[in-house]
């Protein structure tokens, strides 16, 4: 990532292939892991996926920006956990022009805040 005195920042990963079939080596900036496509393509299906790295970097957006929106309005945040879920069902596309998930769901649980203050940081992490 890269980023400047301005609003806009930048965001590079990389993917390369390996010798064994389906499996891609990942980086950004100096970080490197190993993401294997999923078994029923043939591919290994050992390491983490494509679908599973793209939902885990919502998860992580979700934990980081509802910490950040606590901490500017002072709110008593102890806990962030999110889990996101995602469907996709090949027999009935969600579209027909490329391939996306049918349903998306993602959950919160904050700790140290009221139900109240949940549902307002909540918020404001949707409209971001």
């Amino acid at each position: 990532m890269t980023q400047s005195s301005s609003n806009v920042r930048e965001y590079t990963a990389t993917g390369q292939s390996t010798e064994t079939f389906g499996r891609v080596l990942c980086s950004a900036r100096d970080q490197h892991w190993v993401a294997d496509g999923p078994a029923q393509n043939g591919c290994p299906g050992e390491a983490v996926g494509p679908a599973e790295l793209f939902l885990s970097g919502v998860a992580s957006c979700g934990v980081e920006l509802v910490q950040v929106l606590a901490r500017e309005q002072n709110v008593p945040l102890k806990r962030v956990d999110v889990q996101i879920r995602a469907f996709q069902d090949r027999n009935a596309p969600a579209r027909q022009d490329y391939s996306t998930f049918n349903s998306v769901r993602v959950s919160f649980q904050l700790g140290g805040v009221s139900q109240a203050q949940a549902q307002d940081l909540v918020d404001k992490f949707k409209r971001r």
